[in-house]
């Protein structure tokens, strides 16, 4: 690499900074370009109607002859699921990913019709090299399994990013890899990228082996059915739900298109086992209550998750039974506890019996490391420099001040935006020119169509609603074929306000017949009365729904 000492080696995120989700990490050196992770972040009431937002890939379009390789640390929607969107975009030479990951992945190419035949399953075992870097691998702990921290060995240095990690000594699957940690420290490491998400809370996580007694005791205690409401890609989770069952004599069915589709690439691949306990809901619905396990989604009170439509008794296949036990194993995700206590309260209102994370402490713990294991991770790997990644920005300055008790200088650690540039150039590392590093809205088919204007109008609608004005213009002799005729739509009761509907219908007749004199261009006519109605209604009323003019030419009908 000695050909490329006095090129420095960028690194900046596309996503993931100031933010839990979108995770997209690139590290350039001269021509090559090696991203880390491409995910999604799902929308909350402040973009209605986006399905996804993924990160903007303008800079990586307009570099894309220094892509080689696309990296995922572990297969999670905030980690892998902007990959469809990334390669229908760029030129992507190569995807290496753990094996479940892979699963998960080729998933996605095959829902969304996408041919892509260049994807390489890792262990922690192998070593990928280009001309400027190389790429090798440590075994982590976290909620799903093959998870991984990345090594990027530049000519500047080495860059380690942790992933999504914690450190559990009694872990269902395999435990992390503190000896190489310690290995990779004890050589040099430039720069840390650590996970943030949990940088607020104190002490350590708990271990997932806690869990899985709380809910075995539950199992033990409770006779009659059971459903839990868990993420689906909490898959040591799953599995150990799965063998409390078979342990239990219970059969699962299961309920949520991502659950079937996380269970299915688990039971492929060997992480679950016990195939035989699974049966449709048809099938569950004739066994004894004692003898069944629901599984599903909806555990953070996604209105059409399965717990949600079964809480509002508008499931197909399963009602409520007064001695059903319902359990979430999981945590409020942030901005969702409003929604979880929507579907909790309904629940109550069935008479169930429900434990949540909050009345029974251990039934979930979270896959990401508290205060004490990142402070393990800093000592372990003992970076000169480090960047806090993977969170909202009170969790990213915590964690610089973690680093800074764990000896790092407060001057090596970087609280960045997405988009910021660090240049390391021989060991050193300096701020670089930011980058175009924005979000994009993920529309049903439609990507990044949905801009800012379409989301303010769809916000004015949602919250002051829309008001549409029918008009039949005379072009031919510039007039009125008839008065305008005007509906609304989450504005006002049209019944209870027909006065006012009138005089608005009065006014706008007033102000089109002022227009259509000296103006025969619609848009005219209609950039006019959406700006005199609009000042209008907000004087009257104070609200500013959305003025939609609908014109009719009865000229060119006839």
């Amino acid at each position: 690499m000695k050909l490329f000492e006095n090129i420095p080696t960028k690194v900046y995120a596309l996503g993931g900074l100031g933010e839990v989700g979108k995770n997209m990490y690139c590290i350039e050196t001269g021509n090559e370009i090696i991203i880390t992770d491409v995910g999604v972040t799902f929308p909350g009431s402040e973009v209605p109607g986006v399905d996804y937002i993924i990160p903007d890939f303008s800079y990586l379009k307009k570099n894309e002859h220094k892509i080689k390789a696309l990296v995922i640390t572990h297969g999670h929607e905030d980690h892998i699921g902007g990959i469809p969107f990334l390669v229908q975009t760029v030129n992507v030479p190569a995807i290496y990913a753990p094996n479940q990951a892979i699963g998960l992945i080729k998933k996605k190419f095959d829902e969304k019709n996408i041919q892509y035949r260049n994807l390489y399953t890792y262990t922690e075992n192998t070593r990928v090299k280009f001309k400027t870097m190389s790429v090798s691998f440590i075994r982590t702990t976290h909620s799903i399994p093959d998870s991984h921290g990345i090594v990027i060995d530049t000519p500047n240095g080495t860059i380690v990013t942790t992933g999504d990690f914690k450190f559990d000594f009694t872990p269902i699957g395999p435990m992390a890899n503190i000896h190489r940690m310690a290995e990779i420290g004890k050589k040099g490491v430039t720069l840390l990228l650590s996970d943030s998400t949990n940088a607020l809370n104190e002490g350590m996580s708990v271990s997932e082996s806690k869990v899985d007694e709380t809910l075995s005791e539950l199992f033990i205690q409770h006779k009659s059915r059971i459903i839990i409401a868990t993420f689906a890609s909490n898959i040591y989770r799953l599995k150990h739900i799965v063998d409390t069952c078979k342990r239990n004599g219970r059969k699962i069915a299961i309920f949520g298109r991502s659950m079937e589709n996380n269970i299915d690439i688990s039971l492929k691949e060997g992480y679950i086992k016990h195939k035989e306990i699974f049966v449709s809901p048809e099938e569950a619905n004739r066994l004894d209550p004692s003898k069944v396990c629901l599984l599903c989604t909806g555990s953070q009170g996604e209105p059409l998750a399965a717990l949600s439509r079964i809480a509002n008794g508008t499931h197909k296949q399963i009602t409520l039974h007064p001695d059903d036990l319902v359990v979430f194993s999981s945590s409020a995700i942030p901005g969702n506890a409003a929604s979880i206590a929507k579907t909790i309260n309904k629940l109550y209102l069935q008479g169930v019996k429900v434990y949540t994370n909050k009345s029974l402490s251990e039934v979930h713990t979270s896959g990401h490391g508290n205060q004490e294991e990142l402070k393990l991770m800093l000592h372990l790997i003992k970076p000169k420099y480090f960047m806090p990644f993977h969170g909202e920005f009170r969790m990213l300055k915590q964690h610089a001040e973690l680093a800074v008790e764990c000896g790092i200088p407060k001057q090596n650690t970087f609280v960045l935006e997405n988009g910021d540039v660090l240049l390391l150039n021989k060991g050193k590392i300096t701020r670089g020119k930011k980058i175009e590093a924005g979000d994009v809205y993920v529309d049903g088919n439609r990507i990044g169509e949905t801009g800012n204007i379409i989301m303010k109008e769809r916000k004015i609608m949602s919250q002051d609603g829309i008001v549409v004005i029918i008009i039949n213009i005379d072009s031919k002799n510039k007039m009125l074929y008839c008065n305008p005729n005007i509906t609304t739509r989450g504005f006002i009761q049209i019944q209870e306000n027909i006065d006012f509907i009138k005089e608005l219908e009065n006014y706008s007749k007033q102000v089109i017949d002022n227009t259509i004199k000296d103006h025969v261009l619609f848009s005219e006519i209609k950039s006019e009365l959406i700006s005199k109605l609009s000042s209008y209604i907000n004087e009257k009323t104070g609200r500013n729904p959305v003025i939609m003019p609908v014109i009719i030419d009865r000229t060119r009908s006839k």
